[in-house]
């Protein structure tokens, strides 16, 4: 083999490598869990309005999450992946920070994890990495409890690839 063509395979293979992370939904949730770890440990604190509901407001660190987009846009940007971070209020999940657009084009913040799979094993604080409807789309997805410092969960993280 010429040792152009060597190195032609090489790089290749390096796109294909680096195609299929891209689009690995448990490679990009641990990304944003990373991304939001880095800020600070999560937490609860008070509340505020998102999308004309009153939730509590999850930090990470000193960084109020609710309403904040910069996070997640930055996933969208590195694995062009839908992103949110969740809230629970009581015992429902609500939006407050996401990438996901309406069909009007508008963030779905203040919509609530629909009470599907993915909701099963959250709230048992498991993992859930699979197919999932988001907002009417289909995704490869995965989502993780957000546990504060006492283990408690207060919130998610969801990322998806649209299939």
């Amino acid at each position: 083999m010429k040792p152009t063509t060597s190195i032609a395979i090489a790089i290749l293979a390096v796109a294909a490598h680096s195609a299929a992370l891209a689009n690995d939904p448990k490679a990009t949730i641990a990304d944003l869990d990373a991304r939001l770890a880095k800020i600070g440990a999560p937490r609860l604190e008070g509340s505020v309005d998102v999308a004309g509901k009153t939730v509590p407001a999850i930090y990470f660190g000193e960084r109020k999450i609710n309403n904040n987009y910069d996070v997640v846009d930055s996933i969208r940007k590195a694995h062009n992946a839908t992103a949110t971070v969740f809230v629970k209020d009581g015992e429902e999940f609500v939006r407050v920070s996401t990438n996901v657009l309406t069909p009007e084009g508008k963030r779905g913040i203040g919509t609530l994890l629909a009470r599907n799979q993915a909701y099963a094993a959250v709230i048992k604080g498991t993992q859930y990495c699979g197919p999932i409807d988001v907002l009417g789309t289909a995704f490869d997805a995965c989502y993780n409890p957000i546990k504060d410092a006492g283990g408690k969960i207060i919130g998610v993280t969801y990322i998806g690839h649209k299939k």
